[in-house]
């Protein structure tokens, strides 16, 4: 009877071990993993978000459910400040917040409360290149009519920590362009309505949405890109010129390779820190299988979406390095990028 007992046991043990090792195994079974954006719907942020979300169940153990939430509010930063504080570290939440809000952070602004050292890093789905667009009521279709101008353009823009606001500033400050920012609006989308209907001039924004979003107003001379502000030229843009050629001083080179080198990785996705490594190593290895998923790609090329993701190790290092700029360029971008008060 003794014997029977403890073979009992035994196998209880044993199958407690295999149930205990499933769920190690499984780690979102019958979970729901959320994502957050910290913008409006219907962004290029907001539009990875929601392609991602519909395809990297296939890629985690368990295959949870998937929603998501947009949490617009200064710049990104509600979701940031929600992610760093608030979330769960269950690898559960993940949110989508502009990577300039990490500059912001090196540079003292205190409404960040988060430390860009710290979030788990996810990845990045593609790249992102700034190019500035003008509406034709502006009057400026080139370059030469920006730096003609004989008033400032007013520019749109969602907030400081946002490559809609930060880029413009970086121009200005490094080119002497007329400009004027206009913040406050909640995403891309209503940034670009702003444009298209005249309250504003022009937009600096990722071409890789505006080329979608904007495609028939530039077959119609409606609207007109005038500027990149990456280092290189993106191949639809060959014509357009670069910011970094008209750059007369090394120190307007630099506050240009800044611009480029802090935006261009601009849509990162993070968990919160104290994740379980376990966890963000499940979700860092799904991201980069789910972009590069056929089918996901497929839809993504309809969409017009540049899909070319980069793992969640290269982009924790590459926020990490900003933490160790230069203490006398980082009082330079507070000087241009943080809002006086």
């Amino acid at each position: 009877m003794l014997v029977r007992i403890r073979s009992i046991l035994f196998l209880a043990v044993i199958v407690l071990s295999f149930s205990v090792a499933a769920r190690a195994q499984d780690p979102f079974k019958d979970k729901t993993l959320t994502f957050i954006v910290g913008y409006t719907p219907g962004g290029t942020y907001d539009q990875y978000t929601r392609l991602m979300a519909r395809h990297i169940g296939k890629y985690l153990p368990g295959n949870p459910t998937r929603i998501v939430e947009n949490m617009p509010g200064a710049g990104g930063i509600i979701a940031a400040n929600h992610l760093y504080n608030r979330a769960k570290p269950d690898g559960l939440t993940v949110a989508a917040w502009a990577s300039p809000l990490i500059l912001q952070h090196v540079m003292g602004n205190d409404a960040l409360k988060l430390d860009g050292r710290k979030v788990g890093w996810v990845g990045i789905p593609g790249p992102y290149d700034t190019a500035c667009h003008f509406g034709s009521q502006s009057g400026i279709k080139t370059m030469d009519d920006w730096i003609n101008a004989k008033r400032p353009m007013k520019i749109a823009s969602i907030g400081p920590g946002t490559s809609l606001s930060d880029v413009p500033k970086l121009l200005k400050a490094a080119l002497n362009l007329p400009l004027e920012m206009v913040e406050g609006y909640k995403g891309g989308a209503e940034a670009r309505i702003a444009v298209e209907s005249g309250e504003v001039d022009g937009l600096c924004a990722s071409w890789q949405a505006t080329k979608v979003t904007w495609r028939s107003q530039m077959e119609t001379g409606k609207i007109h890109v005038v500027l990149q502000a990456t280092l290189k030229s993106h191949p639809d843009l060959k014509k357009v010129p670069l910011a970094i050629n008209y750059a007369k001083t090394e120190e307007a080179k630099t506050l240009l390779r800044v611009a480029d080198n802090v935006h261009v990785y601009q849509f990162p996705f993070s968990v919160a820190p104290g994740t379980p490594p376990e966890r963000l190593r499940a979700l860092q290895q799904a991201f980069v299988k789910t972009f590069r998923d056929r089918e996901l790609v497929a839809e993504a090329d309809k969409s017009q979406l540049e899909v070319e993701p980069i793992d969640g190790p290269t982009t924790a290092k590459t926020f990490a390095g900003l933490y160790d700029l230069n203490p006398a360029l980082v009082a330079k971008l507070k000087d241009i990028l943080i809002p006086k008060r």
